[in-house]
């Protein structure tokens, strides 16, 4: 027994030495670990998932995904200002780009706490999961969400729940290799996480918590686009351009008034769709029987019309008009009431169709040098920053929820200039504006008739703040060489008619250019 007490203690077995004197939970056989070598500490980093082809495999492919991830983004955003055949978003594609950072967000997430699993975070996973599972069934149940998304949105939307999947896979997949690994080398499998090991999961989990508030307003916003989307649209929507999208053209039926009914009082909105107010003035005027036969149109993007394919200049937009009337068998003759920058497409679409256009009104109409200003980088900025932050309908579900926002307000009405649609079309304003548009417009006033009968109407708020527009209203004035008359209506805003005297002006003077050009086409059927 002393023999024992004085043998050298090195030679006792590295085991009892390290984990000190055995006990009934001591191996009978000793852990030598690879290849007889002794146990590594547990945050030795030789002791890691990756030691594991399929682990290693998982983690290239995960690589893989996030590059293609990046690449598909990139081609989105090249899209967003040109749309190269097929690449084409009736929609204004903004939910594919959201759809597609969101993948960039997990698979970078993925990959920077790929070793460091979390069953909190593949819970949350998991519940994005199926969020995104019910996007992509919304889109795919609501055939005008389909139509507007098309198979980029589609396509978009399942890379990115097939990518949400693979991280609930890849974190399992890991768990069970970092257990394995633990065991073989360190002989335990362990249940504590050193203070970094926490730092990750704490981070991974708060990001992935982002992204689920993300993934909640994602479906919020689709579901609120799938209810707008019941709502009836009056008129007719026309292909155009070849089938690449289409535009909303509504016209009314005969009036009572046969005299006044040949010719057409043809609507075009400024800023925001007919509908938003402009239509209201026309339909009463209608309905008194001043106007005889009213129509109008949504542009590009506005109201109930597609998005056209980028880039779109007042030209092209007048383009679509024109081809949207041929297939409705609209001929006119016509008598173009427009607001606003809508005055830009009024003249462009009456310098190409002389024959047809009878008489212009101009509300408070933007002269051609404005335009470097629509075209502005600050402007262009903003509205691509807007529309990029729009699927998460951050304003839209406020307004929806707390101030009981309607479909209409949504698609036309006060909270149109939230749509991704009209924001799309906004852009695409801007980036032509200063050269396009700028061309078509210099070009059309050189060809306009010098005779069309014309009235302009002015804000008196505008004019009086600002001298600028007060020439710019002067200038307008000589678009034609029939000047009929030109109010500058006291205290009326932009919107010329949201004053009652605003509107009064605006009805004698539709009512005097209906009279002087009915009284025109008499004089030539004679």
């Amino acid at each position: 027994m002393g023999e024992l007490d004085n043998e050298n203690p090195g030679s006792r077995p590295h085991s009892v030495d390290r984990y000190g004197e055995p006990d009934e939970r001591t191996r009978l056989l000793g852990h030598h670990g690879v290849s007889g070598q002794p146990p590594l500490d547990i945050d030795d980093p030789a002791v890691t998932p990756l030691n594991l082809w399929s682990i290693r495999f998982l983690r290239y492919f995960t690589l893989l995904f996030f590059a293609i991830a990046c690449a598909w983004w990139l081609i989105l955003l090249v899209t967003t200002f040109v749309n190269p055949p097929g690449m084409h978003s009736r929609g204004g594609g903004w939910f594919a780009f959201g759809f597609t950072s969101l993948a960039i967000g997990i698979t970078m997430l993925l990959l920077f706490s790929f070793t460091v699993p979390s069953r909190a975070e593949e819970v949350v996973q998991s519940v994005i999961a199926v969020l995104l599972l019910v996007d992509m069934i919304i889109i795919i149940s609501v055939p005008e969400l389909m139509a507007e998304e098309g198979w980029i949105g589609l396509g978009s939307s399942i890379f990115v729940l097939f990518v949400t999947v693979w991280a609930v896979l890849v974190d399992r997949s890991v768990e069970w290799g970092k257990k394995e690994e633990e065991e073989r080398l360190t002989g335990r499998a362990e249940t504590r996480r050193s203070l970094k090991e926490w730092c990750s999961v704490l981070s991974a989990i708060t990001i992935m918590v982002i992204f689920l508030a993300i993934s909640i307003m994602f479906t919020g916003t689709l579901s609120l686009r799938a209810y707008d989307h019941s709502l009836k649209v009056p008129g007719k929507r026309i292909w155009v351009d070849d089938h690449s999208y289409k535009v909303h053209l509504y016209c009314t039926s005969k009036h009572h008034n046969e005299t006044r009914e040949g010719v057409t009082v043809f609507l075009e909105g400024g800023e925001r769709a007919v509908g938003n107010g402009l239509l209201d003035w026309g339909h009463e005027n209608y309905v008194n029987g001043i106007i005889g036969r009213l129509c109008y149109w949504d542009r590009p993007g506005y109201g109930f019309s597609d998005v056209a394919p980028s880039p779109l200049s007042a030209g092209m937009a007048a383009d679509a008009l024109s081809e949207a009337l041929a297939k409705a068998d609209e001929k006119g003759p016509f008598i173009l009431v427009s607001h606003g920058i809508g005055s830009i497409y009024s003249r462009i679409f009456a310098s190409r169709h002389g024959k047809a256009i009878k008489g212009l009104m101009l509300i408070d109409p933007l002269h051609e040098k404005y335009l470097p200003k629509v075209a502005s980088p600050g402007r262009g900025f903003f509205m691509w920053f807007r529309g990029v932050i729009s699927p998460l309908g951050l304003e839209v579900l406020f307004n929806a929820i707390f101030k009981s926002r309607s479909r209409e307000d949504r698609i036309y009405g006060r909270s149109s200039y939230l749509n991704p649609r009209l924001i799309k079309a906004k852009l695409q304003e801007s980036l032509a504006a200063n050269t396009f548009s700028k061309s078509e417009i210099a070009t059309s006033r050189a060809i306009l008739a010098r005779d069309i009968p014309l009235v302009v109407i002015s804000s008196g708020e505008g004019v009086k703040r600002d001298s600028e527009w007060d020439e710019a209203q002067r200038e307008m004035t000589g678009v034609t060489d029939n000047l009929v008359d030109w109010d500058i209506v006291n205290k009326a805003p932009h919107k010329v008619w949201e004053t009652e005297k605003g509107w009064d002006v605006m009805s004698r003077r539709i009512s005097k250019l209906v009279d002087l050009v009915v009284q025109r086409l008499e004089v030539e059927e004679e």
